[in-house]
C-alpha cells in the first residue's frame, strides 16, 4: 500500500453507489462475493431504451476502451471502473479507478480500490494506459483491507499547482460512514491523509464531492448523497486552495433572508433528484458539470459562467444515452455510468471517461467524444 500515513478508522465508510438498476448487477452482492472468494452472475438485466426527458441530446461516439484485459490486464487490472482523469503536475494523466479485480471478471481475486492507471500522453487524443502506480501490478493507493465488504471509492481527483488531491467515499455500500481527502506531491505515486467528514453531514448530502479548481484562489465543491436510490439536493461550497484539508474552511452557499449568499446554511442549487457520479470542472472561462442522471437514465451536462450560476434554469444536455448490449452506436452505451470530464476538453469537443457494467466481463472504462453541445 502507498501513502505515508496508514490511516485506518475503526469503521470504514462509503463505497460506490449501488450499480443495481437498469443494466447494473447488485454491487453489494458482488463485493460480498469478492470478499468471500466467490461470485455467480445469472439473469442480469441490461439497460433499456432511453426514457423521455427534458434534456436536449448531443451527438458523439466512442474513442477507445481505456481499460479491459487487452488494455490494462498487464497491470493486473483487467476489470475496473470510474477512471477519474486528472492531469498530473508532470503533464501526464492519472486515471483513478474504483473497485479493481484480476482474474476472470468482476469479483475475481486481488480486489483493490482505488488504483491509479497512467497515460504518459496528457492530451485527450493520446489517452491510452501505458503504466500504473505500482509498475507491473497496480496497487491500492491507500490502506483498505475490505474488511466486512468495505471499500474506498474515489469521487474526485484534481491538481492544484504541484499537488494532487483525491476524495474518497468509505465503507459498505449505502452506509457511508465518512469521506476523506488525500494529497500527493509526486504525481500520484504516494498519498498522504489530510482530513475526513462524517457521512451524515447535511443529511448525507456532503458524501460525494467534486471540485472545480478556479483561478481566483478557491476550489468550488458540489456534493450529493452517495446512494443512487436516494433523492438528494446538490450543495455548493467554496474553500481556499491553501486550506483544502481543513473542513472548517469549507464555506457553504445558501438561500436565506430572501437572498443567496456565502455563509448561509447550504441550500440545494438545483432540483433534487437521484444522482449518480458527478464531475464539476472549470473549463473554457466558465464551468461544466457532468453527471449520471437516474430518472430517466442517461448522462448529462450543464455549462455556465459562474459557480453560483442558476442551475435551475441552465439547460441540461444529454451526452450519453442507454441502450442494450449489441446495439451500441454513436453515444448510445449499454449500462453507462461515470462521465468524468477529461482535462483538455472544451464545450465544443467534450471528452468523457464513461464506465460500463452489465456482467462480470463487461466492466470497463471507455473514452467518449461528445459534440453538438453548443447547437
Amino acid at each position: 500500500m502507498h501513502g505515508s500515513t496508514p490511516f485506518r478508522p475503526a469503521a470504514r465508510a462509503g463505497g460506490p453507489p449501488g450499480q443495481e438498476g437498469p443494466g447494473h448487477p447488485d454491487r453489494r452482492t458482488l463485493l460480498r462475493a469478492a470478499a468471500g472468494g466467490g461470485l455467480a452472475l445469472t439473469g442480469l438485466a441490461v439497460a433499456g431504451a432511453p426514457g423521455a426527458g427534458a434534456a436536449a441530446r448531443a451527438t458523439g461516439g466512442k474513442v477507445r476502451d481505456l481499460t479491459g484485459p487487452a488494455e490494462t490486464g498487464r497491470f493486473a487490472a483487467p476489470w475496473t471502473d470510474l477512471g477519474i482523469p486528472a492531469r498530473c503536475p508532470d503533464g501526464s494523466m492519472l486515471l483513478v479507478c474504483g473497485d479493481t479485480f484480476d482474474g476472470g471478471g468482476v469479483g475475481g481475486p486481488d480486489w483493490r480500490s482505488p488504483v491509479g492507471l497512467r497515460s504518459s500522453g496528457g492530451d485527450p487524443a493520446s489517452l491510452t494506459v501505458d503504466g500504473s502506480v505500482g509498475g507491473g501490478h497496480a496497487v491500492g493507493l491507500v490502506p483498505e483491507g475490505h474488511e466486512g465488504g468495505t471499500t474506498a471509492i474515489p469521487s474526485d481527483v484534481f491538481t492544484v499547482g504541484p499537488t494532487m488531491y483525491m476524495h474518497l467515499m468509505r465503507g459498505v455500500i449505502h452506509r457511508t460512514h465518512h469521506s476523506d481527502l488525500w494529497r500527493s506531491d509526486d504525481n500520484g505515486e504516494t498519498w498522504q491523509y489530510l482530513c475526513q467528514w462524517p457521512g451524515d453531514q447535511y443529511g448525507g448530502q456532503f458524501q460525494q464531492k467534486t471540485y472545480a479548481v478556479a483561478d481566483d484562489g478557491h476550489c468550488y465543491v458540489l456534493s450529493t448523497v452517495f446512494n443512487r436510490d436516494v433523492t438528494s439536493g446538490l450543495l455548493l461550497h467554496r474553500v481556499r486552495q491553501d486550506a483544502l484539508g481543513a473542513p472548517a474552511a469549507y464555506e457553504p452557499w445558501g438561500y436565506a433572508g430572501g437572498a443567496w449568499a456565502w455563509g448561509n446554511p447550504p441550500t440545494t442549487v438545483t432540483a433534487a433528484r437521484r444522482w449518480g457520479e458527478i464531475c464539476f470542472r472549470a473549463m473554457g472561462g466558465g464551468y461544466a458539470l457532468s453527471w449520471l442522471n437516474m430518472a430517466p437514465l442517461d448522462l448529462r451536462a450543464q455549462f455556465f459562467p459562474l459557480p453560483t450560476s442558476n442551475l435551475f434554469t441552465t439547460p441540461e444536455r444529454t451526452t450519453i444515452v442507454p441502450t442494450v448490449p449489441g446495439r451500441e452506436s454513436g453515444n448510445a452505451v449499454a449500462a453507462p455510468y461515470g462521465g468524468f470530464i477529461v482535462p483538455g476538453s472544451t464545450v465544443e469537443d467534450l471528452h468523457l471517461a464513461v464506465s460500463q457494467w452489465y456482467d462480470a466481463r463487461n466492466y470497463r472504462v471507455m473514452q467518449y467524444r461528445i459534440t453538438g453541445l453548443t447547437a
